[in-house]
């Protein structure tokens, strides 16, 4: 049991999404819950990043769309979406990405902080970043992500 635990000392869980082409990863202890969106009710004057509300399993869900939060292209119109269920502060959250990928447990070691050059509006929200073989894994921090008053401030 102490080679689990020093396992998971020694590495850090994600559940991986992709949005736009770029990887993104979810701090696995985080993550409820990952399903497909459907029935989103639109929230009059809401923030652009509120995709709408949804009703999963008879609870209200708040649906963030990660490609306006991350000020990247919209999406093509029909393209199927993934969810991850985030739970904070006893309100549950959808943030919807593009696909969902793979658990990966990464060294804690190789963990870097966020690169300086990194866009003002990623900046706000990364946590950190991994380099993998082919492609870089951006961390998302979720309190960040889920922080109201930072919506609608990218330049």
């Amino acid at each position: 049991m102490s080679s689990e635990r020093d396992y998971e000392q020694a590495n850090q869980g994600f559940v991986t999404v992709e949005t736009a082409g770029q990887l993104f990863g979810l701090k696995l202890e985080r993550v409820r819950d990952v399903f497909v969106p459907q029935g989103l009710s639109p929230v009059p004057l809401a923030q652009p990043e509120v995709a709408g509300l949804l009703n999963l399993r008879g609870r209200i869900v708040t649906a963030l769309d990660l490609r306006t939060r991350l000020g990247l292209p919209p999406r093509e119109d029909g393209k199927p979406t993934v969810a991850v269920g985030i739970e904070e502060r006893g309100e549950l959250y959808g943030l919807i990405a593009d696909k969902v990928g793979d658990v990966m447990w990464l060294p804690a070691s190789q963990y870097e902080t966020a690169p300086a050059n990194l866009d003002p509006r990623w900046a706000q929200v990364c946590a950190g970043v991994y380099r993998l073989d082919d492609r870089l894994l951006v961390v998302l921090d979720i309190d960040k992500v889920l922080d109201f008053s930072q919506f609608g401030t990218a330049a």
